[in-house]
């Protein structure tokens, strides 16, 4: 369970400060905050990629024809174990490496939920991201503390939604603010 003070199913928005960086005007969600460090996903950094490539390059032959699988993108979830796939979902089914993160999403390294989503038998809604965010013990809480992150809840409306350019606002403005109205250098009074 998590503590109190857990961003666990938060987003992290990233700050005005953080532009030229891996994690300008990113969006990314903690399924995992802890003592021993937190882990997410950046859920807006659409690769070239698509999840037909993604069929393709592990041999998944696609029987949903009516979903268009070249047009869906795949996400840069992080900087962290770039190699690895990571497919962030609805709950309801378990597959393989399943972690439920909330009663509403389940986190899972599967290769078997790829091949149900290729047959039409996955989740209704997912993200499929290759790498990870990964902070160590309370790296997290002093990028906070620079004022690099923006948290606020989490909502499974947004993290699947595929306007991947309009999530930091949308985010932000959950809080009711503007990042366009936020300076980007900090100052603690």
């Amino acid at each position: 369970m998590s503590s109190v003070n857990s961003l666990e199913n938060h987003f992290l928005v990233a700050m005005p400060r953080l532009t030229g960086t891996y994690f300008g005007s990113t969006v990314t969600y903690l399924w995992k905050h802890d003592q021993s460090g937190a882990i997410g996903l950046v859920v807006n950094k659409p690769l070239k990629t698509s999840v037909a490539d993604i069929f393709d390059e592990l041999e998944i032959t696609s029987g949903a024809g009516d979903r268009d699988f070249g047009a869906r993108h795949v996400l840069a979830g992080g900087p962290v174990e770039r190699d690895k796939g990571f497919i962030l979902h609805d709950a309801g089914n378990k597959w393989d490496s399943s972690i439920r993160i909330t009663p509403e999403l389940t986190i899972t390294t599967s290769k078997s939920i790829l091949q149900d989503i290729a047959s039409g038998e996955g989740p209704c809604n997912y993200l499929i991201a290759l790498g990870c965010a990964g902070w160590g013990p309370g790296q997290l809480e002093k990028e906070m503390l620079e004022n690099s992150w923006l948290t606020t809840p989490a909502s499974s409306e947004l993290i699947f939604s595929e306007d991947y350019a309009g999530k930091p606002r949308a985010a932000a403005a959950q809080l009711g603010i503007s990042l366009e109205k936020i300076s980007p250098s900090a100052g603690h009074s």
